[in-house]
Formats: structure tokens, C-alpha cells, sequence
């Protein structure tokens, strides 16, 4: 799904040296280069504040934290995105509150947040599925409206631009009160381990950031606030540093083997390529079909494999349907759009070292297995 090999062939020398320069210098936690790292990704994204910690998963449970939620407040998020969203909330004794998700994008529905609200709601956590923004102008609305916080989980899209109708650009994860993401390897920006980060406009919960991550102080040995231990270690921020500087890079060439696949599959009547909403850049984190119910998705997924061709089901269960997530709230139909997906969806291989005759070769055999229905 992802050749990393290949793309640290391409930057080996780099990468090497600059974990030889963290081995000499010892300084293997909160060295130079994670606040060189923290810089210039403030700069990258134009963003106030970065704080980077240990992954993206902890990056929810620091922003949450941070905005000082409760047990029993709840939290609105999608069905239909990796469990990591809906497990923090969970985790703090925040009540997980669910909804669907847009069809042909994937992402959150704004009409669903807004129903869902009720007096205990304090957040929303738009999920940035597959590499594209969901709609933040209507979302930060809701916000707005009924004194929400808005936490965005960018694990997915990091470097998609999301534009405002009063023309105003703003970078996936800066827009909302706290963004966060995940340097997980197979991300759009991964470093070789774990790792993550999170984004804020907001000094004073900038800083909050900051001392929860630390345990917790500002001043060491001084506790002020509860805290955890969080952190991004040298090494990773070291290779994390050589590989932002390549980031712009990185997302044009996975926009060019998605136009590619696009391209390919435009007109077969029993896939549905992915739909690029108008408000934001796709940076396709995932390139995701959706096929026609009639084809058996395990089956294709079968032949694939028997063909050395990777593919993914990005999510077989939606939250609402997996057991640590049932509720009474909820039952099997009250989200059809996700529960469509999680029957009809399938990822094919996307990532910077795709080449066309990689491409060619993936895609011909997608077709020779649905030559087997009659359209």
C-alpha cells in the first residue's frame, strides 16, 4: 500500500546522517532538532503553535484535555473513520456521540452534527478522511452558534488546503480551536516510528498544550496541572524535518497517480471514483472506491492479493456497529450512508513512489475481475 523502502532509497543519505548526528550528540529527547522540526512546520502550515507528542492518538486525548472536558460531556464525531477518534473520547469519560458521513466524499455531515447537538455537547471532531477537509465553514457555524470547541483530526489530510467562500486559505488541522495529527509511517508526513503533533492559533492553550504533554509543568519539578508523558523523540523529528521539507512534493505526486486511477476508472459503470469536494485539496492519504453492491468486494480483494496488488477496506465496521462502541442510542440502519460504505469500499495502493506502469498493472487487473459482471 505504501513503498517506504523506495522513498528512503531516494533520501537515504539525509536521513542517515542526521540520525548519525542525533547517536553523537546523545541529546535523544527534546534535541535540537524537535524544535527545529516544530518551527518549520509552524512555518510550513501557518500555524501559531505546534506541539508535538507521541502520536496522533495522544494528540486527541491532549486537546481534549486541554479544553478542560468532563465525563458525561459529549463529543460529536463520525461513524465512518478509525476507531482512534471515537477511543480518546471514551477513554476520558466522555460520551462519544456518533453521525454519518457524506457519501461520495466520505466526510462528516454537517447537517448530521447539527442534529445531534443537544445541552451536553462541548465538541466536534471533524475526522479529514482519506486526504480532503470536511466542511469547516459550516461546521466552525455550528460551532459558533452553540459554543462549541472544534477539534480537528488531520491525521489524514495533512497539507490539504481548505478554502473559505470569502476567499480566505487556511491548511487542514489550523482552522478549528486545536488540530491534530499522526506521524504514523504510512502518513502523508510519517516519520519511522511513532509519533505526532498538534496545531493551535491559541497561545494561552498553546502553552496548556505544552505542560499536559510534560507531565503536566511549565517549570520542571513544578506540577501545576494534570499532565502525561508525550513526546516526539530527536530521532523522529530528525527525519521528520528532512521529509517535511519534501511535503509539497510528496502531495503532488499523490495527486497525480489519484488523476491517473481517476482517469481509468471514469466511466466503468461498477466503481465510483472519489469525489473531490470544491472547499479543499484533495492530498489522498488513500485513493477509495466504492463499488457497485452487485461485485464481491472480499473477492476482488482476494484476486488482488493473489496478484501481488495490495488493497485496503478502510473501515469493514463503523464505530457504531464495533462492540466496544454499541449503544443504546444507536441501532444496525440509523447510518446508511456508513454502513453502505463499510460494505462497498476498497483502497488501492497510493503513495510517492506509484509509478504509471505500477498503476497500469493494478488497474488491469481490477477490470479483469469485474469482466466477470455482466453490466
Amino acid at each position: 500500500m505504501v513503498d517506504l523502502a523506495t522513498q528512503y532509497e531516494h533520501i537515504k543519505a539525509e536521513i542517515n546522517s542526521a540520525i548519525d548526528d542525533v547517536l553523537k550528540s546523545t541529546a535523544f529527547i527534546n534535541g535540537p532538532y524537535v524544535r527545529q522540526f516544530k518551527e518549520n512546520l509552524e512555518k510550513h502550515l501557518g500555524v501559531r503553535h505546534v506541539i508535538t507528542c507521541a502520536n496522533g492518538t495522544d494528540a486527541l486525548q491532549l486537546a481534549m484535555m486541554a479544553l478542560d472536558l468532563q465525563p458525561g460531556d459529549e463529543v460529536i464525531t463520525a461513524t465512518f473513520t478509525y476507531v482512534a477518534t471515537a477511543e480518546v473520547i471514551a477513554l476520558l469519560r466522555l460520551t462519544p456521540v456518533l453521525v454519518d458521513v457524506v457519501e461520495d466524499s466520505f466526510v462528516i455531515d454537517p447537517d448530521k452534527v447539527e442534529k445531534a447537538i443537544t445541552k451536553r455537547t462541548k465538541a466536534i471532531v471533524p475526522v479529514h478522511l482519506f486526504g480532503q477537509c470536511a466542511d469547516m465553514e459550516r461546521i466552525l457555524d455550528i460551532a459558533n452558534r452553540h459554543g462549541l470547541y472544534v477539534i480537528e483530526d488531520t491525521a489524514q489530510a495533512i497539507n490539504a488546503d481548505y478554502r473559505f467562500s470569502d476567499g480566505r486559505v487556511m491548511k487542514a488541522g489550523t482552522i478549528g480551536h486545536i488540530g491534530c495529527t499522526s506521524f504514523f509511517p504510512s502518513k502523508n508526513l510519517g516519520c519511522y516510528g511513532d509519533g505526532g503533533a498538534l496545531f493551535t492559533n491559541d497561545d494561552a492553550l498553546a502553552e496548556k498544550l505544552s505542560m499536559i504533554a510534560n507531565h503536566g509543568q511549565r517549570v520542571q519539578y513544578y506540577h501545576d496541572i494534570i499532565g502525561v508523558n508525550s513526546r516526539l523523540d530527536t530521532i523522529q523529528a530528525a527525519i521528520l524535518n528532512i521529509k517535511l521539507a519534501r511535503l509539497n512534493d510528496y502531495t503532488l505526486a499523490r495527486q497525480r497517480a489519484a488523476e491517473y486511477y481517476d482517469r481509468a476508472f471514469a466511466d466503468h459503470p461498477l466503481v465510483k471514483t472519489p469525489r473531490r469536494v470544491s472547499n479543499s485539496t484533495h492530498v489522498f492519504h488513500q485513493y477509495t472506491l466504492t463499488l457497485d453492491p452487485k461485485v464481491d468486494r472480499d473477492g476482488l480483494k482476494k484476486y488482488l492479493a493473489n496478484h501481488q496488488i495490495p488493497a485496503m477496506i478502510y473501515y469493514p465496521v463503523p464505530l457504531h456497529q464495533q462492540k466496544a462502541y454499541q449503544s443504546e442510542r444507536y441501532k444496525t440502519g440509523d447510518f446508511p450512508v456508513a454502513e453502505r460504505l463499510s460494505k462497498s469500499v476498497i483502497s488501492l495502493p497510493m503513495h510517492t513512489e506509484l509509478t504509471e506502469e505500477q498503476q497500469d498493472y493494478i488497474i488491469s487487473h481490477v477490470f479483469n475481475y469485474l469482466n466477470q459482471y455482466k453490466v
